[in-house]
């Protein structure tokens, strides 16, 4: 699978509150690095960590990948992402918007999500 299918299987999963999915698309030394809390490390943190952002918000978004670079068994992509969020407990929506940075490792002969780091472009107040 390309980094770029990789990126819309994640999109789709992400939109879909699918965390088997999202986890899938992860090798096996996974480390997501959420905005406003610590880095997200192994299965079990990685998994509670998108529970907690499906349990408080539903994303409708879309991702643009700006640059993909690969080299041997490593690649990094530098996307950002734009669409609606609807914040489950306060049943509102507002404008979301971030910027990405994914670090890939080739396992197995497939890509897989090794680090995954955002932040947003668009504060809230």
């Amino acid at each position: 699978m390309s980094i770029q299918t990789l990126l819309q299987r994640y999109e789709t999963a992400l939109n879909s509150n699918d965390i088997d999915t999202i986890l899938g698309l992860y090798g096996r030394e996974r480390v997501f690095m959420p905005q406003h809390v610590p880095a997200l490390i192994g299965r079990a943190a990685v998994r509670a960590g998108y529970a907690q952002v499906f349990a408080t918000l539903k994303l409708a978004i879309r991702f643009d990948i700006h640059e993909v670079e690969e080299n041997g068994e490593w690649a990094w992509a530098r996307t950002s992402s734009a669409g609606r969020t609807h914040i489950l407990s306060a049943d509102v929506e507002v404008e979301e918007g971030n910027n990405e940075l994914f670090v890939f490792r080739r396992e197995d002969g497939e890509w897989k999500i090794h680090r995954y780091l955002f932040s947003t472009n668009q504060p809230r107040a």
